[in-house]
């Protein structure tokens, strides 16, 4: 679940810089007044969203979350004028373009909330639990071998330190990088 969990918030990342980029050239489908606008706009959006993906302070997410709303409302007005004054197919596919950039945010931003079930978790200490009796029962008459006994725990230990970390995307070692959105906003800022 975590692994699956982990994967699909890399792949909703580069999903968004995917959008971001696409649009970002579909801007030259507007006047040229527009265009610089929907640029401009997208360059500090993209801004917006690695920190979305750095952020650990619950604050400083809830700031990020503030000012990328503003923002999407300014993207989707800076492409909406344009496509009321001179609806026609050209420019509805910088709108289309755009709508694809603000849904990739709200399918990012599910997957950050999915984790794994608190039921998946009681479930798996008492897993662990059970194992750790069965091999304590079974080993009560082996003297000999005491380091089996700490081998067991260790493993499953490890192995739910890894689980929560996984799944845990704002805390722990393992974290989404934002490779695809460093790259789209290292381009754009040479453009």
């Amino acid at each position: 679940m975590a692994i699956s969990r982990y994967d699909q918030r890399k792949n909703y990342e580069e999903a968004e810089a995917n959008a971001i980029g696409t649009e970002y050239v579909r801007a030259d489908l507007l006047p040229p007044a527009d265009a610089a606008r929907v640029r401009a706009l997208l360059k500090t959006y993209v801004d917006q969203r690695l920190l979305f993906y750095v952020a650990r302070d619950g604050q400083q997410l809830q700031r990020i979350d503030a000012y990328t709303g503003r923002l999407q409302a300014e993207l989707w007005s800076a492409v909406r004028a344009p496509a009321m004054a001179q609806p026609t197919q050209v420019i509805a596919l910088a709108v289309s373009g755009m709508n694809d950039v603000l849904n990739s945010q709200g399918y990012t931003q599910a997957a950050w909330w999915n984790r794994i079930p608190p039921a998946a978790w009681v479930l798996m200490a008492a897993i662990a639990i059970c194992c750790n009796l069965l091999v304590g029962y079974g080993a009560r008459q082996v003297r000999g071998e005491t380091i089996l006994m700490v081998v067991l725990p260790l493993v499953v230990s490890i192995s739910f330190f890894l689980i929560a970390d996984i799944d845990s995307p704002r805390g722990g070692v393992i974290r989404v990088q934002p490779q695809n959105l460093e790259s789209l906003s290292q381009s754009l800022a040479q453009g």
